[in-house]
């Protein structure tokens, strides 16, 4: 499958304070904001200059199934890869033996996340 690196996604324990600590001590800028109800989680989509990487803050909250202990150092949540063709890559990846964990579509995007063989969440979009 080809793909491309596109961001990292990290969960934080209060969002508006991550929020605040990249946009006013790093200067990044908040370019997106959105809740996920399947999830019961809240991100927010950072980044320093048009065009460049981007930061995803994950928050979820206490009764979702995705707000589990909070260690530091263990606060990634998942790497995301864009592929040609997210059916055709979740077919591979699961001939290779890594089932999907979870499917998204939401205002036009769908997406689906696959673990790494530490178990650490790969996101394909």
């Amino acid at each position: 499958m080809k793909s491309k690196f596109t961001y990292v996604g990290i969960r934080v324990t209060d969002l508006q304070r991550s929020i605040d600590f990249y946009t006013k001590l790093l200067g990044m800028n908040l370019v997106d904001r959105s809740k996920m109800e399947l999830t019961k989680g809240e991100t927010a989509v950072l980044q320093c200059e048009k065009g460049g990487p981007v930061l995803e803050l994950n928050y979820y909250r206490e009764d979702s199934p995705y707000n589990t202990k909070y260690g530091v150092g263990e606060g990634l949540d998942h790497l995301a890869f864009k592929v040609d063709d997210l059916d055709k890559a979740l077919e591979e990846a699961r001939k290779a033996g890594h089932k999907t964990i979870l499917k998204l579509q939401q205002d036009g995007g769908r997406w689906a996340y696959i673990e790494d063989p530490d178990g650490i969440w790969l996101e394909l979009f």
